[in-house]
């Protein structure tokens, strides 16, 4: 039977509309991705270094990995020694604010922040002490003098600004799955004196601020309707009281190529496998 030339005009438009229809996933606009954060999310010293030496980012830190593995574009303005300040004002004076990164097209975003607020890796340092009990001090006592958490105190006050934030970012990019992460378990119940120097009260005092602050974020998240990631869940068993070969996060003398207390490579691959499985759930 021959076809009329109106019918194969007609037949030549519902062909074209399917092919158009039928467009392969690949030729899709890539999932755009903001990251943002302190040096948790950076990276400091882990290789390679991006040319940005303000924020001592790595190129392999876990957003650049969780990118790679999600085909996104990546847009990272994670920034080492970053405060939740920093977040919509400019840092050093030079850095734009890094929320200005946000956009009703970006799909994806991590923030990963809170420890510089409370100036807790700092006070971790004032931990260190070389001999055993009582030969020396305690900064678990110096911090908590007269019945005062002081660091306690400075992560109570840090949670409505990071609520705040979280407002913001939701405001800015309304379209995205957004994942708050918490900070890692860096150091086993009563910790691994002398293998890191630090004595056992000041260990569980150090690592339950830490947890205090992961929890924080993790209340402001899911009231908010934002998922939260645990690192501290990934990373027990890889402290800074493991074996080197089975860190994710480095002690006070590192034994990998990353900055101390900081995750290295193989924490960073670590929390990577975590984002890109939350970002795979259906909540959002």
């Amino acid at each position: 039977m021959r076809l009329s030339g109106r019918i194969w005009a007609g037949l030549l438009c519902v062909a074209t509309a399917a092919a158009v229809t039928a467009t392969p996933a690949q030729a899709r606009e890539p999932l755009e991705y903001v990251a943002l954060g302190d040096s948790a999310a950076a990276g400091p010293l882990i290789p390679n270094q991006d040319i940005n030496l303000l924020c001592l980012r790595s190129t392999n830190n876990y957003p650049a990995i969780a990118a790679k593995s999600l085909g996104a574009k990546l847009t990272d303005v994670s920034c080492s020694g970053a405060t939740t300040s920093d977040l919509t004002t400019r840092r050093f004076g030079v850095l734009a604010p890094q929320l200005d990164s946000l956009s009703a097209t970006t799909g994806l975003v991590t923030v990963t922040i809170g420890a510089n607020d409370s100036g807790l890796f700092t006070h971790a340092l004032s931990c260190i002490n070389l001999l055993p009990e009582p030969i020396g001090f305690s900064c678990a006592d110096r911090l908590t003098a007269g019945g005062r958490d002081t660091v306690g105190e400075a992560v109570d006050a840090w949670a409505p600004k990071f609520a705040a934030a979280l407002d913001e970012i939701r405001r800015r990019a309304p379209n995205a799955k957004v994942l708050v992460t918490g900070y890692g378990t860096y150091v086993r119940p009563n910790g691994c004196f002398p293998v890191q120097p630090v004595w056992s009260r000041d260990a569980n005092y150090l690592q339950g601020v830490m947890n205090k602050i992961s929890s924080k974020a993790r209340e402001n998240a899911l009231a908010r309707g934002m998922r939260f990631v645990d690192f501290a869940a990934v990373t027990v068993g890889h402290d800074i009281c493991a074996a080197p070969k089975d860190r994710y996060l480095e002690g006070l003398v590192p034994t990998h190529i990353a900055a101390p207390l900081h995750p290295n490579a193989q924490g960073m691959a670590a929390f990577a496998t975590a984002v890109v499985a939350a970002t795979a759930s259906k909540s959002r």
